[in-house]
C-alpha cells in the first residue's frame, strides 16, 4: 500500500478524495479535497476513477480511507493513502 503523510500532499500530485460521510466531511475536511463517500466510490469506481491517474485518499480518522485504498488497489487503481490528517 502506498502511503504519504498529509503534510507532504500537494494538489499537483493528483486529486484528494475524502471518503468520509458527508456529515463528517462538513465538520472537518481539507479544502482541496472532494467528498465521495467510501461506499459510493467503491461501488461506482469506474464512474469516478481512471486507472491511468493517481488518487490520494483521506478521511478524518484514517481507518475508512485505509480500507478504501486496499479495495481500490485490488481493483488496479493507483491510490495513495494520506495519513495523519
Amino acid at each position: 500500500m502506498k502511503v504519504i503523510d498529509y503534510k507532504d500532499y500537494d494538489i499537483s500530485l493528483g486529486p484528494l478524495i475524502d471518503v468520509q460521510h458527508p456529515l463528517d466531511y462538513k465538520e472537518k475536511h481539507d479544502p482541496r479535497s472532494i467528498n465521495i463517500y467510501a461506499d459510493k466510490l467503491i461501488l461506482n469506481h469506474k464512474l469516478y476513477l481512471d486507472k491511468n491517474r493517481p488518487y490520494y485518499i483521506i478521511c478524518k480518522r484514517g481507518n475508512l480511507s485505509k480500507k478504501v485504498v486496499q479495495i481500490l488497489s485490488f481493483y488496479g487503481y493507483n491510490v495513495i493513502l494520506v495519513k495523519n490528517f
